[in-house]
C-alpha cells in the first residue's frame, strides 16, 4: 500500500509540475500580434540610431542644419508611437483572425508570402501617395496638419515619423489596417512587411547619400528626394 501511495504522489508531483512547466511556458510566449506590433518600433529605433552615428561625416550627409530640436522630433515620435502600438494591438484582434488569416502553411509559404508583399506594397503606397498628393494641395490640411511634419526641414533619420497625431493615422494607421486587411497576411508576416517598411521610411528620412545603398537603386523616392521635399516645402 505504502508503495502504491508512493507511485501516486510521484505522479501528481510530476503531473502538477508539468502543468507548471506548461503555464510557465505560456506565459512567457510572444504572440505574433505583439511581435508585429512592437519589432518594428525597435527596429524604427536601431536603424535610427545607425545613420545617427554618421552625424560627424558630412561628406555624405545632404544638410546639416534643421529647424526642428531633436528633443521635440524625439518627443513626437515616441507619442505616435505608442498611439500607434496601442490602436495596432486594438486591430490585430479586431481584424486579425479575418482579415489577416492566414493558415500556417500559408504564412510559411514564400511565394504566398511575396505575393501578400506585393499586394500589400501596393496598397499602401497607393493609398500614401494620395493622401500625401492630398494634404499638399489642400490648403487646409497642409497648414493645420501635414505643414508639422515639414517642419523637420533638414530630415533626421528618427524623424520619420514626425506628424501630426490626426496625419498621422490617417496615413499609418488607417493605410496600415487596409493593406493588411486586404492582402490576407498573418500578423507573423506582417511583422516582416512592417519592419521592412519601417527601414525604407528611416532611410527615406536619413538625410545622407550613401554609397551602393540598394534603396537608392531600386527606389527613386529614396534619401535624396525627400532631403529636397523637405527643403523646398519647409516653414511654408
Amino acid at each position: 500500500m505504502s508503495g502504491s501511495s508512493n507511485a501516486i504522489n510521484f505522479l501528481a508531483v510530476s503531473s502538477s509540475s508539468s502543468s507548471h512547466l506548461c503555464s510557465t511556458k505560456m506565459a512567457l510566449a510572444i504572440s505574433d500580434e505583439l511581435l508585429a506590433t512592437f519589432v518594428p518600433i525597435v527596429v524604427y529605433w536601431i536603424y535610427s540610431a545607425f545613420y545617427m552615428s554618421f552625424g560627424s561625416f558630412d561628406n555624405y550627409r545632404l544638410h546639416s542644419k534643421n529647424l526642428v530640436s531633436k528633443a521635440n522630433v524625439i518627443k513626437n515620435v515616441l507619442f505616435q508611437q505608442t498611439i500607434q502600438s496601442t490602436l495596432a494591438i486594438v486591430l490585430y484582434r479586431v481584424i486579425g483572425n479575418e482579415g489577416g488569416g492566414a493558415s500556417k502553411s500559408q504564412s510559411n509559404s514564400i511565394t504566398v508570402m511575396a505575393g501578400q508583399f506585393i499586394i500589400v506594397m501596393f496598397v499602401l503606397d497607393t493609398w500614401q501617395y494620395f493622401m500625401h498628393r492630398y494634404f499638399h494641395h489642400n490648403k487646409f490640411l497642409y497648414r493645420h496638419f501635414h505643414s508639422h511634419h515639414h517642419k523637420l526641414v533638414v530630415p533626421y533619420a528618427f524623424g520619420a515619423i514626425y506628424n501630426h497625431p490626426l496625419e498621422a493615422f490617417v496615413f499609418d494607421i488607417i493605410g496600415g489596417a487596409l493593406s493588411y486587411s486586404i492582402s490576407g497576411m498573418s500578423p507573423r508576416t506582417s511583422m516582416y512587411f512592417f519592419s521592412f517598411a519601417t527601414i525604407k521610411s528611416v532611410d527615406d528620412h536619413c538625410g545622407v547619400w550613401l554609397p551602393g545603398n540598394l534603396f537608392h537603386i531600386f527606389f527613386n523616392n529614396n534619401s535624396a528626394y525627400h532631403d529636397v521635399h523637405h527643403y523646398l516645402y519647409g516653414g511654408k
